[in-house]
This record gives C-alpha cells, sequence and structure tokens, in this order.
C-alpha cells in the first residue's frame, strides 16, 4: 500500500548502518589503510639517497616513485569505482593488497630505475588505490549517525603510520639495505588483504524477508477474517507472481553514475576541493627547506615536520566528534570551509616567520586546521551525494584531485627555483585555500540554502506532485482495482448470504403474524439479530 515495490526497477533499500558492532572491526580496517595509502608514498623518500647511489640517478628522478605512486592512488579513482560497482568492496580490497604487495616485493630485485616506477610506484600505488576507496565506502556504510567521528578516527590513521613508518624504514636501510626494506615493506602491506577480509557486506535479504512479511500482514488486514484469508493471500501471491512474468528486465547496474554532476552541491565541492590542493600540499613539502634557509639546523628542522604529524593525529578525531553534534552536523559543509580557511589564513600569516620558534607556532596551528581539513573531506562529500552514489562520487573527485596535485606542488618547485624566496610561495599557498574556503561556503550558501528557502506552491492542481492526501486516495483506488478481479467470488457469496437472510426474515415476520415487533421500513435489512437486540432492550428495562 503505497511501498515501492523493489522488483519494479527500484533497487531495495538499503539496511540500516549499524553504527558500532562489526563496524568499529570495519574502521579499525580503514584506519589501517589510510595510513598505508597516505604515509607509504612520504615513507617510501627514506630509501631515495641510496637508489641514487645504486643507480646513479639523481633526486628528481627518485622522487618520481611517490609522485608515480600518488598519481596513481588520486587518477585510478573511477577504474576503483567501476571494480567496486560490479565486484563489491571486497574482492577489489583482497586484489588491491596482493598487488601493492607483489610490487614492493617485486622492487627489491629490480636493476634500473624504470623497473622501480612499475613496481613500486604503478603497481604498488594501483593496489593502495583499490584499497582505499573501497575501505571508504564500507566506513560509509557502516556508520550514518556515528560517521563524522567514524571518518575522524580513520583519517587519524595517516599521521599516525607516517610517524611509524619513517623511522621504521630507517631501521629497515640501516639493518637490510634498501632491497631488504623493500622486501619486508612488500610483506606488510600484506595487511591491507586482512583489512580487506573484514569487509563484510551488510545483509540485504534481511529487508526483502521484512517487505515480503508486510506484504502479507496487509492481505490479512484488508480480507475478512476466517477461512477465505488464507485464499486470499495465495491468490494475492499467485498474482504477484503473474505480475513478476509481465514484467520487463531489469536494467544492469551502472558502473560509474555520471547522474552525480547534476547535483549542484557535488559540483561546489568538486570545484573548491579542486583549488585547495593546488595549495594544500605545498607548505609541508617546503618548509624543511624553508627552515634550513632561514639558519635552523637540520635535526631541528626536519623535527618541524613531527610536530604537524603530533598535533594531526588528535586533530583528527576531535574535529570528527565536533562534526557529529547535532547542532553541527547540518552545517557541516560550513565548518569544513572554515577548516579551510584557517588553513589558508595560517599559511599567509607564517610566510614572514624569520626564526625557529614562529615556525613551531606555524607548525601547531597548521596541524590542527590540516587535521580539521583532513577529517572532514570525505564527511562533507558522503554527507552531499549520499552512500548510494558515493562509490561514483569519490572515483571522479579523486580523478579530478590528481591533476590538481600534478599542478601545486610542481608549479610552487619552479617559482622556488625561479624567485628564490620562499615567502612569495606561502602567500599564494594560501590564498589559494583561503579562495577554495570563501567559494565553498559563499556557493552553498547561495546556490543551495536559498533553493530550499524558496516557497513551494500550495493547493495547486497544476503542480507536478501531489499531497500526500492525493498520494493516499491514489494508492486506495489502485488497491481497489488491483482486489476486484481477485476478491470477485468473495463479493457474489456475501450478497447471496444477505438475500437468504431477508428471505428468512420475511417468513418469521408472517408466521408471527400480528405479534410481531420486528418489521423492517422500505429499503431496509433487517435481521434476528435486530429482534434480539429489541427483545433484551426490553428485557433489560424491567
Amino acid at each position: 500500500m503505497g511501498r515501492p515495490d523493489p522488483e519494479e526497477g527500484q533497487l531495495p533499500a538499503p539496511v540500516k548502518p549499524p553504527d558500532g558492532g562489526w563496524g568499529w572491526i570495519v574502521l579499525l580496517g580503514c584506519f589501517v589503510i589510510t595510513g598505508f595509502s597516505y604515509a607509504f608514498p612520504k615513507a617510501v623518500s627514506v630509501y631515495f639517497k641510496e637508489l641514487m647511489k645504486d643507480f646513479h640517478v639523481g633526486y628528481s628522478d627518485t622522487a618520481w616513485i611517490s609522485s608515480i605512486m600518488l598519481a596513481m592512488l588520486y587518477g585510478t579513482g573511477p577504474v576503483c569505482s567501476i571494480m567496486v560497482n560490479q565486484f563489491g568492496c571486497r574482492p577489489v580490497m583482497l586484489i588491491g593488497g596482493l598487488l601493492a604487495s607483489a610490487g614492493m616485493i617485486l622492487a627489491s630485485f629490480t636493476t634500473n630505475i624504470i623497473e622501480l616506477y612499475l613496481t613500486a610506484g604503478v603497481l604498488t600505488g594501483l593496489g593502495m588505490a583499490l584499497n582505499f576507496q573501497p575501505s571508504l565506502i564500507m566506513l560509509g556504510t557502516y556508520f550514518d549517525k556515528r560517521r563524522p567521528l567514524a571518518n575522524g578516527l580513520a583519517a587519524a590513521g595517516s599521521p599516525v603510520f607516517l610517524s611509524s613508518l619513517s623511522p621504521l624504514g630507517q631501521v629497515l636501510l640501516e639493518k637490510f639495505g634498501w632491497r631488504g626494506g623493500f622486501l619486508i615493506m612488500g610483506g606488510l602491506l600484506l595487511n591491507c588483504c586482512t583489512c580487506g577480509a573484514v569487509m563484510r557486506p551488510l545483509d540485504m535479504g534481511m529487508k526483502r524477508k521484512m517487505g515480503k512479511a508486510q506484504d502479507k500482514y496487509e492481505a490479512k488486514e484488508m480480507l475478512p477474517i476466517g477461512g477465505k484469508s488464507e485464499e486470499g493471500i495465495s491468490t494475492t501471491d499467485g498474482t504477484k507472481k503473474g505480475k513478476k512474468a509481465k514484467k520487463k528486465p531489469k536494467k544492469g547496474k551502472k558502473l560509474l553514475d555520471f547522474s552525480i554532476f547534476s547535483n549542484r552541491g557535488f559540483i561546489i565541492y568538486t570545484i573548491s576541493k579542486f583549488i585547495l590542493v593546488l595549495g594544500l600540499f605545498v607548505p609541508p613539502i617546503l618548509l624543511v627547506n624553508y627552515a634550513k634557509d632561514t639558519g635552523v639546523p637540520d635535526t631541528e628542522a626536519a623535527f618541524l615536520l613531527s610536530i604537524i604529524g603530533f598535533i594531526d593525529i588528535f586533530a583528527r578525531p576531535a574535529c570528527g566528534m565536533v562534526a557529529g553534534l547535532k547542532w553541527v552536523r547540518p552545517h557541516v559543509a560550513y565548518l569544513f570551509s572554515f577548516s579551510m580557511l584557517f588553513n589558508g589564513l595560517t599559511d599567509i600569516c607564517s610566510a614572514r616567520a624569520s626564526n625557529y620558534t614562529g615556525l613551531v607556532i606555524f607548525c601547531v596551528f597548521f596541524g590542527i586546521s590540516y587535521g580539521m581539513v583532513g577529517a572532514l573531506q570525505f564527511e562533507v562529500l558522503m554527507a552531499i551525494v549520499g552512500s548510494q552514489k558515493f562509490s561514483s562520487a569519490i572515483g571522479l573527485v579523486l580523478l579530478i584531485e590528481a591533476f590538481a596535485v600534478l599542478i601545486g606542488p610542481p608549479s610552487a618547485g619552479r617559482l622556488v627555483d625561479a624567485l628564490k624566496n620562499y615567502e612569495v610561495i606561502f602567500y599564494l599557498a594560501g590564498s589559494e585555500v583561503v579562495l577554495s574556503a570563501l567559494f565553498l561556503g559563499v556557493a552553498s550558501y547561495c546556490c543551495l540554502n536559498r533553493g530550499k528557502k524558496e516557497p513551494l506552491p500550495e493547493n495547486n492542481p497544476s503542480a507536478g506532485g501531489g499531497s500526500d492526501t492525493e498520494e493516499a486516495e491514489s494508492d486506495v483506488q489502485e488497491a481497489e482495482e488491483h482486489s476486484s478481479d481477485n476478491h470477485q467470488p468473495a463479493h457474489s457469496t456475501d450478497n447471496a448470504v444477505v438475500v437468504a437472510n431477508e428471505e428468512a426474515n420475511h417468513v418469521a415476520e408472517e408466521q408471527r403474524g400480528e405479534g410481531g415487533d420486528c418489521r423492517a421500513g422500505d429499503g431496509e435489512v433487517s435481521g434476528r439479530d435486530g429482534c434480539n437486540a429489541d427483545q433484551m432492550v426490553e428485557r433489560d428495562s424491567f
């Protein structure tokens, strides 16, 4: 009755996210996957000096290994979306874990830099991409009310793994060399398969069983009580089976849903995210060299990145908790805009930092704002497109971000070489981040909120959408038309019973003669129950 039939070209409603239970295991797996995906390309840089000596190449040549990993992580987003929509999250993640591990193991046997590009760069990067995106999709499937907190906790895997993989890589390099380090790193990446194995899909069959039970319950409520109810239920089931036979075959599931581009919120998010990535990663990349140019010792300059990572670990879960508050979550896009504005202003204000104390203060505030951005970026996207279309949305967004990653940091490096001035670069990067924040906030308010506040026409029969009353009346009419053919024998039987009762009452009245107190008026139907009721009233009056 008014409930959409999942058989008629519509997907069944998804199972309600449990917001806990096995979802915490999924969150742990997502934490590990996020840590490997973001920290591993940076942690590999520990081996670059040894690679330069063995292969007789420059630093820029070895740096391409990390660049290719990140390019694969971002650029293969649509491929990951297609595979997830076709095969599901768990098989894709298992394959991705095997590819990531195989890439590092094969890289330990390479003899030139090109082979490293293909193994450690392409193969490992593709494997991590096939793990990263499905893990976020599963996280959105298992969490709804606690999703902001879950995203914040999962995003904390990046700074945690960065602070642990880099020292581990240094230890492995000193004891086993870069080849042994790559081999052991490949073994560690097999944990991605374990994380993929725990990504158990939610059961969709429970929803279908509840729908069938609801159908039978509605049939029992509509039919008369008695033995004929079973017959009516079987007749209804038979009619449904007949309808299923006449229905057209279902269309195949879309491998990549481009309809999300009709969502204005998604367009606004994508444009702002592209502008954001142009300047977001520039300061941490240039920070160490910037500190060295100001006279800071090498050890203290390297410690600045540790400060950012340490603050980032706590900033992401804390921001996730704030975003999950009832009065904050409906406005999470504005909180994301504020975090970007905070980050951009931090870059601009620190451009003239000339001593170590000023750089430490910059790292503290940058770690807070960077953690806020990292915790909210995917939460905002899930809130815009929903969990059903998130698999396609994140793939397309990561593809667009890949172009920004390839444009932003390399362009900043060229400007540094040309201008020999880091101050201009920090101003430029901060301005780009501030621009993305202002665009997201203003566009969301003007294009989305105003559209919601526009009054809808009331009681307009020419309008496309009907009221709830009209929909209920149409449902009743459809139900009557649907049940007219099935219940025709029952109605005819009831009519025969009424006629027989009328004839019996007429005979009884004639037999009573003049003493009959129960008479039927013209056009009325009277029965023995009515007479008995009058007699009971007379008895009670005594």
